[in-house]
């Protein structure tokens, strides 16, 4: 899982077995250690109570929650992503996109794309 947060968005990007993950038990996470031992956790969680995507952040945990249902259509279909707005304390709002993650279009030397989704316009352009 691949997280970027950038200008009031926060975006996850989900491998295949990430998704599967999700579908099955409801949640995937990951973490990114930073020096002095400290990490940053992310995660994504299906939950039934769920109507729209929400994020919260809590003891260096980004976590967004989305609507079951959302996931089971988004896992189980050819749909690329899931979205949803926050409203903020300051009336500014939070972006929340959660994707699934596509094969570059062109090999890069390193890097295992085997789990990723296969992109829709390979052959046809280049990253």
């Amino acid at each position: 899982m691949k997280l970027r947060i950038k200008d009031n968005t926060v975006r996850l990007r989900l491998t295949r077995s990430e998704v599967d993950a999700l579908h099955e038990t409801g949640v995937v996470a990951a973490r990114t250690g930073f020096p002095g031992g400290r990490e940053l956790q992310y995660r994504v969680e299906s939950s039934p109570a769920s109507v729209q995507p929400a994020a919260f952040f809590s003891d260096n945990t980004v976590a967004v929650r989305l609507p079951e249902s959302a996931v089971l259509s988004w896992a189980t279909t050819e749909r690329v992503s899931l979205k949803g707005e926050q409203l903020l304390d300051d009336g500014s709002t939070l972006d929340i996109l959660v994707e699934k993650d596509f094969a570059c279009l062109t090999q890069r030397e390193g890097e295992d794309e085997s789990d990723m989704y296969p992109h829709p316009e390979a052959g046809s352009q280049s990253c």
